[in-house]
């Protein structure tokens, strides 16, 4: 059974930090192009960031430049989100995409920034 299950989401202050996982299972995320986005209340998801499955060729949307790090363990079949210096704004569901033969979608997991 095929499964992508992000963790890691909490209430955060402004300024803190937070490490999302997503945890691929059913399939191996090495030919995968892993992804992460979010959707905030009353708006469509965006895209926040990319990792390729072969140079490891990190993107990021310009909200979240130089603030979070997408990461990859292929081993371990596991992507990850750090997300630093968060704002107000990064309040989001998060949620993981694996792309590639097929694309796989998980549940998300919610990020609220606040003090």
């Amino acid at each position: 059974q095929v499964q992508v299950v992000e963790s890691g989401g909490g209430l955060v202050q402004p300024g803190g930090s937070l490490r999302l996982s997503c945890v691929a299972s059913g399939f191996a995320i090495g030919s995968y192009v892993m992804n992460w986005f979010r959707q905030a209340p009353g708006r469509e998801r965006e895209w926040v960031a990319s990792v390729t499955s072969n140079t490891k060729k990190r993107t990021y949307a310009d909200s979240v430049k130089g603030r979070f790090t997408i990461s990859r363990d292929d081993p371990q079949n596991t992507a990850y989100l750090q997300m630093n210096s968060l704002k107000p704004e990064d309040t989001a569901v998060y949620y993981c995409r694996a792309r590639g033969m097929k694309d796989y979608w998980g549940q998300g997991t919610q990020v609220t920034v606040a003090s």
